[in-house]
């Protein structure tokens, strides 16, 4: 295949061969399916499922990332959707308030309040064009920075074989991942075309096959698995309890703030524009009408994927059926266990290698978004300020001992909640509330004319 059929790629309408997509999309689902499988995990985990519930917790976790994803790049009623290449997937935002209000109150609670916080998450999406001032280049390119700087230890700890790994930090460990992340490196910086866009997937081959030949991949899981299986609304019901409402409530409201900032992300570090508030008010609804549909299903609150954001913003490819493709593997991954299964295989020392340099883009789009605007004092304290709270606090542990628990779980828990919450009020306290006080100083010295006013 010449290089030069490989253009339309990089753009959103254009048509493309499977060929020339699915390597691509392969590597989107190759980011994303550890993180999409984990929480569903913990969560099961937590509440004490049995091991069907446990598999159709992961099932609809699938699913509803594939339809999730659909939904985003082709916009139910031109409203829930923004048209734009995001990946969608079961949120690790969520799971510090999942895993306490699945343990205190029961999974049934976690679904309950769900459903009533996907529909505070339209109405957000509905009025975005007025609450857009809050969220200015400076504020959503902190939110950026910090949410590539929360990836970090994420990409670290699946190199060392993922926390909890007997063999966590082992040298064959480390030794799978830095083999895997020089083949990626070494794609992507030293060859061109499609091979440069697929340096991903490419590593990720290559550090499997190392694996297998260390004896790192268990195939067991694959063995055990069944061929189809269907999901069942309603199998774990609504239980309806004000306090893991409230505590949802909150995190689905800087998750939308978050899918603000990834949105923004993508358009600004692959399609070179901000992105309109069409654009980010379908985003956002789309998310919600994801999850409120869901909830009926067992499916745990989806959002924005920080990797795959990544992924598109080092490829620029952003064609639609790229996701469309990737889509289609975690639909058929959700209703065929045993292909799920198979891709659990891939050992995290391999996906960790494999991202970390996807995690680093993130990162550094985030800086090229602040360093856009001017770098006045009042912009500099918020962007330090914003992160010095945020990554202070999440690694400071138990600085937040003497507040109620929920307080830890929604501030101390994530660096991009803190530093979210802190970049708006430092921008509506510098930008805004202090050069209306300097104007009002102002009007009282000078008239309308310009004009010093007598007796000052």
């Amino acid at each position: 295949m010449a290089e030069n059929n490989l253009g339309n790629l990089f753009h959103y309408d254009k048509k493309v061969t499977l060929s020339e997509v699915a390597p691509l999309g392969l590597q989107h689902v190759m980011a994303a399916f550890v993180g999409i499988l984990t929480p569903g995990i913990m969560i099961a985990k937590v509440c004490n499922l049995s091991a069907e519930d446990t598999t159709l917790v992961i099932q609809t976790a699938l699913i509803f990332s594939g339809l999730a994803t659909l939904l985003q790049i082709f916009p139910l009623f031109r409203k829930f959707g923004a048209r734009l290449p995001m990946m969608m997937g079961a949120s690790f935002a969520f799971v510090p308030i999942l895993l306490s209000i699945g343990a205190d109150f029961g999974i049934a609670a976690i679904f309950g309040s769900q459903l009533v916080g996907s529909i505070m998450v339209i109405f957000i999406g509905l009025m975005i064009k007025k609450i857009r001032i809050l969220f200015p280049p400076i504020v959503t390119g902190t939110v950026i920075l910090s949410i590539g700087f929360s990836l970090f230890p994420t990409a670290i700890k699946y190199m060392a074989g993922g926390a909890g790994n007997p063999d966590f930090g082992s040298l064959k460990n480390w030794s799978v991942a830095l083999i895997t992340f020089a083949v990626v490196f070494c794609f992507n910086y030293f060859s061109r075309g499609i091979l440069q866009l697929s340096s991903i997937l490419i590593g990720v081959v290559a550090g499997y096959i190392l694996s297998f030949i260390l004896g790192m991949v268990n195939f067991e899981p694959v063995k055990e698995a069944a061929f189809i299986q269907m999901i069942r609304p309603m199998h774990f019901g609504f239980d309806f309890q004000i306090v893991p409402i409230m505590t949802l409530l909150i995190m689905f409201m800087v998750d939308a703030v978050q899918t603000i900032g990834k949105f923004t992300a993508t358009t600004v570090g692959a399609m070179d524009r901000e992105p309109s508030d069409s654009e980010l008010s379908g985003a956002i609804m789309g998310s919600g009408l994801a999850n409120f549909i869901g909830s009926f299903f067992g499916a745990i609150p989806v959002g924005t994927f920080g990797q795959n954001v990544g992924l598109v913003i080092s490829t620029k490819a952003i064609n639609k059926f790229i996701l469309a493709f990737a889509s289609a593997i975690l639909l058929v991954a959700g209703f065929i266990p045993k292909v799920a299964s198979l891709l659990t295989t891939i050992p995290f020392a391999v996906i960790g290698g494999a991202t970390i340099s996807v995690f680093a883009t993130i990162a550094m789009t985030g800086l090229k978004t602040i360093i856009q605007e001017e770098l006045t004092p009042e912009n500099s304290g918020i962007v330090g300020i914003s992160l010095a709270f945020g990554i202070g606090v999440v690694l400071s542990k138990n600085c937040l001992a003497g507040f109620p628990g929920w307080v830890t779980t929604i501030f101390g828990s994530s660096e991009v909640i803190l530093t979210t919450i802190m970049a708006i009020i430092l921008n509506l306290l510098l930008n805004h509330l202090k050069k209306h006080l300097k104007e009002g100083r102002k009007s009282r010295f000078y008239n309308s004319k310009g004009e010093k006013s007598m007796g000052t």
